[in-house]
């Protein structure tokens, strides 16, 4: 007998109902913390913590760094929800699984979206090290979460994307991180589908496109938060040089070293931009 699948709004209404069996707080700020980022949850007041394996529908990440649950909890006084890990594109993950978490976390009430990555940086003024502010964002991995049927009490047929990342949270956490006694850098984030790392030909393409980092995940979550109206502010921890810019052999394992030394640096940015938003 056949049995048609749910529509993606069925599927987060589920998943949601699942939450909620652990906690029912609204969140005002969804967070998406990406490789070796994801111990800023640990540091949550009031927190649940709910496996991705309890929530129906909710696809898992095998990728080391991602521990694969959902924490609700409170920081700076603000109530917030995120994700210690993400799937992505190149474990085999549809686009729709891809940005599943993003949208549930929406789903339950976050009106603002933080989204963090581990970057190669591109650009010159970029050092290991750094965070970078996205301003915009290349969408290299050929894929788009919207493609196929669309939901109107999700979002409109067409986003426009004009300003996919908001450019007062930007100025809000470039505030935050001077008041910290540091500078963040700007620029444009390309995505790619990976797993492999660029080549140094394609690194000299990204740039000519106007690329300043580049990462395996964030450009589909951001389409998809614009989407369903959620304001985003998103920043790469650049944790290497790109192909052919360094000297070094790319390893996962340094990305998520990079990403461990400078975590402190990174949950005080995020601790100062949420006290800004109260």
């Amino acid at each position: 007998m056949h049995t048609s699948q749910p529509s993606e709004r069925e599927r987060l209404e589920r998943a949601a109902a699942d939450v909620r069996r652990f906690s029912d707080r609204v969140p005002k700020v969804a967070l998406v913390l990406g490789s070796g980022l994801g111990a800023w949850a640990d540091t949550l007041e009031d927190r649940v913590v709910i496996p991705f394996g309890d929530i129906t529908g909710m696809p898992q990440s095998g990728v080391a760094g991602h521990a694969g649950n959902l924490v609700l909890g409170t920081a700076e006084g603000v109530s917030v929800v995120t994700m210690q890990g993400r799937v992505h594109m190149y474990e085999g993950h549809p686009p729709d699984d891809v940005v599943f978490g993003l949208r549930l976390m929406l789903h339950l009430g976050a009106k603002t979206v933080f989204i963090t990555n581990a970057a190669g940086g591109i650009g010159d003024h970029l050092d290991v090290g750094d965070l970078m502010l996205i301003e915009d964002q290349l969408n290299l991995t050929g894929k788009n979460p919207l493609v196929g049927p669309n939901d109107d009490q999700m979002g409109p047929r067409f986003v426009d994307m004009t300003t996919p990342f908001d450019v007062e949270l930007r100025h809000l956490a470039a505030e935050g991180a001077k008041a910290l006694g540091f500078d963040v850098k700007r620029g444009v984030y390309v995505g790619v589908l990976g797993p492999s790392y660029e080549t140094p030909a394609e690194i000299r393409m990204y740039r000519t496109l106007g690329g300043d980092a580049v990462g395996m995940s964030t450009v589909l979550e951001v389409v998809a938060a614009r989407h369903m109206g959620a304001r985003v502010l998103g920043i790469s921890c650049i944790t290497n040089k790109a192909a052919g810019l360094g000297h070094e052999t790319l390893t996962h394992a340094d990305v998520q070293e990079v990403a461990e030394r400078v975590r402190e640096r990174f949950v005080a940015l995020l601790g100062a931009v949420l006290r800004r938003l109260l």
